[in-house]
């Protein structure tokens, strides 16, 4: 049986007949049929699971006509009421529009259903050994994909994106990598970390968002400007609170021995921010955890504005995230903060401040911020 007999057996059960009568059809008997094509006894079967999503045989077979005629991809999509991108990536994967057949489309859509499917780290062990090396030297997905493709670059079947060596490494049914290699990994986890996350939009009341923090915020050409967030410690049961100046990068720390509700954040706020001079007390960009929900009071209270960052959008507080990691020097992952003293925490920040930084032209946060109270001065 030739690509187009077999394709018209498959409308034919599409329309309707039973698998007898399209084989008679065909010229040949069922028994042949199923030896030829095994599996064709289910075909029937698929035929009703197939989801609307997927073009259909008939759909093919118009673009096929279609294109033979000259039509546009657009008008052939028009008529079959699917969006014209579809049909573009369905001519382009069948050879492009001199070479586009309906069977040929067909063919390769159940192939491309086929399950399961083989990785393609499991399809080629070069590519697997060169990822396997890589990570064994502690570079990251990340790292290994980028290499691949510069020093492989005119190999594709030894390229391979970040997101399927993540996949490979923490889910089970993929693992064509040895599950070890997760130990090399920067985190260390045995498993992935969960990209769901609660969203907390519309929990706090009369919030100001970025968009409206004003244009010289951006700058930071003018001192005053503060970023925040908490630091958490062991199982969550303990935070420091952290403000980051945008001008200076000039740290404070928030001493918060009784925890986090937004009652103790606002409190330790308030006392922090009031020991700075008026000009110096200028906005506040923090994200949006509930500990933030009594920002109104806060800004009753000092005149600071509050505006708050994107859901999951960190780098809308670039200096506060750099500045969290590297007090994770100071206050590692999993350590207990409630031990740490309001005199332990102002040291830390002192040391901070006291390190020169290539972003302040070799200058120290402290010696920055210092020029800054003078001029307010």
């Amino acid at each position: 049986m030739s690509a187009e007999d077999w394709l018209a057996v498959r409308r034919s059960v599409a329309a309707g007949q039973t698998l007898e009568a399209a084989a008679r059809a065909a010229g040949v008997s069922e028994r042949t049929l199923q030896r030829l094509r095994p599996g064709a006894g289910s075909m029937m079967q698929r035929a009703h699971v197939r989801s609307a999503l997927r073009l259909s045989v008939q759909e093919r077979e118009e673009i096929s006509r279609g294109l033979r005629a000259g039509d546009s991809l657009r008008a052939i999509a028009r008529r079959l009421g699917r969006a014209a991108s579809t049909l573009s990536r369905e001519v382009a994967r069948t050879g492009g529009r001199k070479r586009y057949r309906a069977w040929r489309g067909e063919r390769g859509a159940t192939h491309r259903a086929r399950r399961p499917k083989h990785t393609k780290l499991q399809e080629y062990p070069r590519l697997r050994q060169e990822v396997e090396r890589r990570l064994e030297e502690c570079w990251s997905p990340q790292q290994v994909a980028a290499s691949l493709k510069r020093d492989f670059p005119h190999c594709p079947e030894l390229h391979v994106s970040h997101e399927t060596l993540y996949r490979s490494l923490y889910v089970q049914t993929r693992g064509a990598l040895r599950k070890e290699l997760t130990a090399c990994l920067r985190t260390g986890r045995t498993q992935r970390r969960p990209q769901g996350r609660t969203d907390l939009r519309g929990q706090l009341p009369d919030k100001l968002m970025l968009s409206a923090r004003p244009p010289e915020v951006e700058d930071r050409a003018v001192p005053g400007h503060w970023e925040g967030d908490l630091i958490l410690g062991k199982q969550g049961k303990s935070a420091v609170g952290t403000l980051v100046e945008r001008h200076s990068r000039y740290v404070m720390l928030l001493h918060l021995p009784e925890g986090r509700t937004a009652g103790h954040v606002r409190q330790a706020l308030t006392h922090k921010i009031g020991q700075l001079p008026d000009a110096l007390r200028r906005s506040l960009t923090w994200d949006q955890g509930k500990e933030m929900s009594e920002h109104v009071r806060f800004t009753l209270d000092t005149a600071v504005q509050v505006y708050f960052c994107d859901p999951h959008s960190p780098w809308q507080r670039g200096s506060n995230e750099n500045t969290n990691g590297l007090l994770r020097q100071y206050m590692p992952k999993g350590m207990d903060l409630s031990h740490l003293c309001a005199q332990q925490l102002d040291a830390i920040a002192a040391q901070l401040n006291s390190r020169p930084r290539q972003t302040l032209d070799w200058h120290t946060p402290a010696e920055v911020f210092a020029r800054a109270v003078a001029m307010t001065g």
